[in-house]
């Protein structure tokens, strides 16, 4: 099995296309709020100035949608 880091080296390309795809559909809504935040958070783990990893992702998203669904 692949070590986790090994999928997300520094890519700064990748990372500018992710937050590119976020900006373009941030909307007015809170969906295209949650969708947006959601791709630049995924777009840390190829940023080489973030030590990021999947899991922390994924942890930090369950908390924002838990929290927003609470309300």
């Amino acid at each position: 099995m692949a070590r986790e880091t090994e999928a997300f080296d520094p890519d700064e390309e990748r990372m500018e296309t992710l937050r590119d795809i976020a900006d373009d559909i941030r909307g007015d809504s809170s969906e295209s709020k949650l969708v947006a935040a959601m791709l630049y958070r995924v777009s840390d783990l190829f940023d080489p100035d973030e030590e990021t990893t999947p899991r922390d992702i994924f942890i930090n998203m369950r908390e924002i949608i838990r929290t927003k669904s609470e309300n």
